[in-house]
């Protein structure tokens, strides 16, 4: 109920500025209240505690994320296809908002183990993504037949991970998004890929 009152995202939207801007740590629920344009106690009405923002928003922001993935790759043929739309749309996310980049590739990595297992939890609605695509791809023939499922998963998430961590730590200073098809080949390279490779362009 509580996500449906018109304060909670805009609560949310502000947690990603402060934090961004101030680290984990030093963001006070008193600045994102500020942020948000409400008063401290009405933060409460929506949410625990700091701890509480955090894990929502990666909730939200993830949730959104896994929606929208599912609605796009329902509509290509071929699990390369999807791979890549995964990858680009994962990396057009973030550089569209930097702010959400530094949260949830740098403050999220800061918080402690209890609080790590609880975004653990929220991430494994998108590892199941691809997972999906994976098997997908080992079925029809795309991938290989020996091709260790979990292991590429992690290979998958971790790549598309550091790229992004990197491209933080570098400040932006290149696209993110214009790595897509480059990080896309290596990923098949690696899964074994048979099939006729999409180009970038097919995205839409």
């Amino acid at each position: 109920m509580k996500k449906s009152r018109p304060k909670y995202m805009q609560i949310i939207d502000a947690a990603v500025t402060v934090i961004a801007e101030n680290g984990y740590h030093q963001a006070q629920v008193s600045r994102i209240a500020r942020e948000a344009g409400v008063a401290d106690g009405t933060i409460y009405l929506y949410f625990k505690n700091k701890e509480d923002i955090l894990i929502s928003l990666f909730e939200e922001k993830m949730g959104t994320f896994i929606e929208k993935i599912d609605s796009m790759i329902a509509g290509k043929e071929t699990a390369a296809e999807k791979l890549l739309l995964l990858i680009d749309s994962h990396f057009r996310m973030l550089s569209d908002n930097r702010g959400l980049a530094v949260v949830t590739q740098l403050e999220l990595r800061q918080s402690n183990k209890e609080l790590r297992q609880k975004i653990n939890e929220v991430l494994k609605g998108y590892l199941k993504v691809i997972d999906h695509i994976l098997l997908e791809g080992k079925q029809n023939g795309e991938f290989s037949e020996t091709l260790d499922i979990r292991l590429a998963r992690q290979m998958i998430f971790g790549t598309i991970d550091e790229t992004v961590t990197t491209w933080i730590m570098n400040e932006h200073k290149y696209d993110l998004a214009a790595l897509s098809a480059t990080i896309h080949n290596l990923l098949l390279n690696g899964c074994g890929a048979h099939a006729a490779r999409p180009s970038i362009g097919k995205i839409e």
